[in-house]
Order: structure tokens, then sequence, then C-alpha cells
């Protein structure tokens, strides 16, 4: 991947077990790890336009192994300070799309490719009141842009792959279906009672059905209305795409649910639809939303 920084060492991870309701959250369960396969001759990815994504999965018959092929190459692992969580390619020269708790606080961020290549990334707009931030990574070219899809077309029962970076693994795939529409979730706007980031593991203060979980979620709070999903969800997948079966990511992964500190994923998870995304890019790419300084 032209211009990526060098390649992280991997070492053995140990898996935290699921807190009680997280939101820095999402993988796990029936995960399958996409194999880091993109690079091109000379280390770059293979460059594949917005549109060709989608076309890829529903060309290749529109099945999980499909659709994570195609998807897989525009999801990243992001690492900020002692956080980890995950994103989505927008452009071919580095505009990546997360969570804003992901990168709330970091002094610092690194992105981490499908083929296992690193960059610095700064953050250049973040919209707290939808929990949406933009990244740049620097020095890249090449990549492979995810396709935006309509969050409005999604129906109850659809099924659906999520992609991303639970406890570090990165690529890692499940998939379930769509489980419900327009439910309310509250999280934490800034960096949480301690004004310290969660680190890898640990969840992002969250709020559903009226139970408040980890931790205080402060003065400052969002709601949105999010998809609900039962594919497997666990921490560090926040930022991660939620996709449906022609390869569109459909919503942008942000909480989970989970009956106790030990059961792990309770198949609750929780997605920002991407028309919401939609709603705010322009502002996020040009540094203009509500906790960009403008």
């Amino acid at each position: 991947m032209a211009g990526h920084r060098s390649r992280r060492a991997r070492g053995s991870v140990s898996l935290f077990a699921a807190v009680a309701l997280v939101a820095a959250a999402v993988g796990g369960g029936t995960a399958a790890l996409i194999d880091g396969t993109t690079a091109a001759s000379g280390g770059g990815s293979s460059a594949v336009s917005a549109t060709t994504v989608a076309d890829q999965a529903a060309a290749d018959g529109g099945t999980v192994a499909s659709v994570a092929a195609a998807v897989g190459p525009s999801v990243v692992e992001i690492t900020s300070g002692t956080a980890t969580g995950s994103g989505v390619i927008l452009s071919e020269d580095g505009e990546i799309l997360t969570n804003n708790h992901v990168v709330s606080g970091a002094t610092t961020v690194e992105v981490t490719f499908s083929d296992g290549t690193t960059a610095p990334a700064e953050v250049t707009g973040t919209d707290p009141d939808t929990d949406l931030a933009v990244l740049r990574a620097e020095g890249v070219s090449g990549l492979t842009p995810a396709t935006l899809g309509d969050s409005d077309d999604v129906s109850v029962g659809d099924q659906v792959v999520a992609i991303g970076s639970p406890e570090g693994l990165t690529g890692t795939v499940t998939s379930g279906i769509v489980s419900a529409l327009d439910r309310e979730v509250t999280v934490a706007k800034d960096e949480g009672t301690g004004g310290a980031q969660p680190g890898r593991g640990e969840p992002w203060p969250f709020e559903y059905g009226g139970g408040q979980y980890n931790g205080d979620l402060g003065s400052s709070t969002t709601t949105y209305e999010a998809i609900q999903t039962d594919a497997s969800l666990n921490p560090g997948n926040s930022g991660g795409a939620l996709v449906d079966m022609d390869g569109e990511v459909i919503g942008v992964n942000s909480a989970m649910y989970s009956a106790s500190a030990d059961s792990g994923s309770a198949g609750l998870g929780f997605a920002i639809p991407v028309n919401t995304v939609k709603d705010v890019l322009a502002s996020l790419e040009a540094g203009t939303g509500t906790g960009s300084g403008a």
C-alpha cells in the first residue's frame, strides 16, 4: 500500500470477558478473520473504486464470504492511545469514518489496514452529537473505499455482516440479521467521567432501555436511533462496518449489550444508520462538525 508505514508486529492477544453493556464494542462470536491479501505488488493495496466494492460482493453471490472478501479491505483498525476501535475507508487517499468515542481525547492515532500495514492519522472532523468522526491517514494512496448504502431501505430480518477489530483482532467478521430499527441509544459525548479514554477491552458509557451501563455518562450525552442486530459484537469494533448482503455499508457499529460481565455477546448490538452519516459527512470532511471547533 503506497506510503504506508511499517508493518506492526502481532503478538498473542488476551481476550477480555465482555462487559455488561458495551459501547466501545463489536465483533467476535462466530468470527472469521479476513485474509489480509489485499496488497498489490510492491506492498500497496489493490485500488478498487467505491462502486466496485458492492458490485464485487454481488457478483460473487451475495454470501457472507463474498461480502467479507469485498468489504474487508475497506475496514481498518484504529489505535488511539491505549484504546482500539475500527473505521471505514471513505476515499482512496486515506479518509476514514469512525465513532467519535473511538478517538475522543486521543493525542495520537494509528491506523492498521487489512494487509497489516500501518499509518499515522489525524482527526479532521468530529460530531459528538452523532458520535461520528473522520480521520485522514497520512501518506497513503490506492485504498479501497467502502460503498455507503441506504439505511432507509433496511428491514427487520435482513441479513447483515459486521466487520471490525474486536480486542485488536483486525478483520474479524460476524453475521446475523437486523433485529429491530429505531432503537434509542444514549452515549457519552466526551471522554467520560474521569476524562480518560477507555482502553482495549474497556466499554464506553452507554444507556439503553432506561438502564445506564459502564459507568457514569456524565453531563454531556447524545442519543441516536440505532439499527439493532444480533451479529456478535465485542469491544474494539466500534466504528466498524455493518454491511448488507449487497456489500453496502448500512451502519456504523457503535454499541453492544451483554447480560453479564462473563457472558460475552448476547446478540444485542447497535449501529448508527448510514443515512445519519450522510447527513453530517460533508461537515465532518470540512472539519466543521459540532466538536471540530467551528
